[in-house]
């Protein structure tokens, strides 16, 4: 039983220890000698990654970051439940959604964080694919007609528990059906929290647009 407990509790902790790995800030200062904490949106996340130096530093970012998200919920396999599950679905979207916590409260990044969309797309990818692949293609279509990336990553959130309740709740296994539905939703809800400040800007009309420029926006030599 307290082996149980530690190796559960261990494995929680490495899912926020995986969280917290700030991309955004490790790219940024290796590679590029620039902290984005410190410019553009000051936010730690592939999208001011990719406002302040360019889609060839965003990308590895945000593919990072989803990495890391889908790595946590892979956790699960060492905890010894049965897939597919409720049990087994419910911790990994524990680990998930500690994950995702580590990436916007990091421990190795003075707990400033990014937004967690691509750390909440990667644990999705891991627990839900095919709601995962529709989810992006709205965020996708959204980007092209607005190019706000937030108001595109708030729309793809509020369709992505339409799309586990309505579009796929009949294909899910019963025991996994209730679990993965609080799931949509409380990643709905969080991702709506950590763009709140973004909601406000885009209700004065003062959010920026995002450019796929073929240059950063700074010297970064």
């Amino acid at each position: 039983m307290i082996g149980t407990i530690l190796l559960h509790a261990g494995l929680i902790i490495t899912a926020y220890l995986l969280g917290s790995i700030s991309n955004a800030v490790w790219v940024g200062n290796v590679l590029h000698k620039t902290d984005v904490r410190k410019h553009g949106s000051k936010n730690a996340g592939a999208t001011n990654v990719l406002r302040i130096l360019g889609w060839k530093a965003a990308l590895p970012v945000f593919i990072l970051d989803m990495t890391k998200g889908a790595a946590a919920v892979l956790l699960v396999f060492v905890a010894g439940y049965i897939p597919e599950t409720n049990p087994f679905v419910g911790f990994q979207i524990v680990l998930g959604l500690t994950a995702m916590i580590g990436h916007i409260f990091p421990i190795f990044a003075s707990f400033k964080g990014g937004k967690g969309v691509a750390t909440i797309a990667g644990v999705i990818t891991a627990i839900h694919p095919s709601a995962m692949l529709i989810t992006f293609l709205l965020f996708a279509l959204a980007l092209l007609i607005t190019h706000y990336v937030s108001l595109s990553s708030i729309i793809a959130a509020c369709c992505f528990p339409f799309l586990v309740i309505v579009v796929f709740g009949n294909w899910l296994n019963v025991e996994e059906t209730l679990t993965l539905k609080i799931f949509s939703i409380a990643a709905a809800a969080i991702i709506l929290v950590t763009h709140r400040k973004n909601i406000r800007r885009l209700h004065k009309g003062e959010e920026t647009k995002i450019v796929f420029r073929k240059k950063p926006s700074i010297d970064i030599g």
